[in-house]
């Protein structure tokens, strides 16, 4: 019997193919994080978040009645005027000078005549002056109040 004497050729080696299928998953992976960023990097921008406005500070004011100029006849205003103020901090200084801010309020009040106080118009226009007149600051270092509204809660003309 012929008896075959061909060399042992050594098992396949698994190493060769354990790299191949590595270096596979490497590039794959990274295939995969490239196309992930490019994707959230560049997707269309989300709406804007709802901004909440901040938390409004009111200061009102005792209702004050003032003679107003002589028109012919004898007339008087009732009205009672809350301010709307940025922050605690102008909320405190309004109640700090609380005679002072009654004392301006009354200059404005009492400086108009009773015709000149019936249209919507006008009232406007006197919230305007109040608004102006409040933001005055009270004394020379002091900064001003910042009073972004002047609302009228009360308003009787008699």
């Amino acid at each position: 019997m012929a008896t075959s004497t061909l060399p042992a050729t050594p098992p396949a080696s698994r190493k060769p193919k354990l790299i191949i299928l590595v270096i596979a998953l490497v590039v794959l992976l990274a295939l995969a994080g490239g196309a992930a960023y490019y994707f959230l990097a560049h997707r269309a921008p989300a709406a804007p978040a709802a901004v909440l406005p901040a938390e409004p500070f009111f200061v009102a004011l005792e209702p004050m009645t003032v003679n107003l100029q002589p028109g012919g006849r004898s007339r008087f205003l009732h009205a009672a005027v809350t301010l709307k103020v940025p922050d605690a901090k102008a909320q405190a200084l309004v109640t700090q000078y609380l005679p002072e801010v009654r004392s301006r309020l009354l200059a404005v009040l009492s400086n108009r005549a009773s015709d000149a106080l019936i249209t919507p118009e006008e009232k406007t226009k006197l919230a305007a002056e109040i608004m102006e007149t409040l933001n005055q600051p009270f004394v020379a270092n002091l900064p001003s109040l910042k009073i972004s509204s002047v609302m009228f809660t009360t308003f009787m003309l008699q």
